[in-house]
């Protein structure tokens, strides 16, 4: 469970989110590695309990305590299709528009 400061001043915790999707993991040759994020990191889409979607990140890296923004509902469509995820009510509309 973890605690961001969104860019707004808003605060958000991953254990308040109402639905989470981690990021669907490939095989690289030598690892496993989250499709969204850059080696060794990772991505887990949120959605609060206000209805907004926002990106969790981090990675293994010491040090590391990661990050999080807001997207808006275009890009967690986007996200969730590339993860192969299917899109909540909310977003199914947008399927048509982020992909082809």
């Amino acid at each position: 469970m973890s605690t961001y400061r969104m860019d707004d001043g808003t605060v958000v915790k991953t254990e308040n989110a109402v639905q989470s999707w981690e990021g669907r993991r490939k095989w690289d040759g030598h690892n496993q590695q989250d499709i969204h994020a850059a080696k060794h990191g990772w991505e887990t889409l949120h959605k609060s309990r206000k209805g907004r979607y926002w990106i969790e990140r981090g990675s293994a890296w010491q040090g590391d305590n990661g990050d999080a923004r807001w997207i808006d509902k275009r890009e967690a469509a986007a996200w969730l299709i590339l993860n192969e995820d299917e899109l909540p009510k909310d977003l199914a509309a947008l399927e048509s528009e982020v992909s082809e």
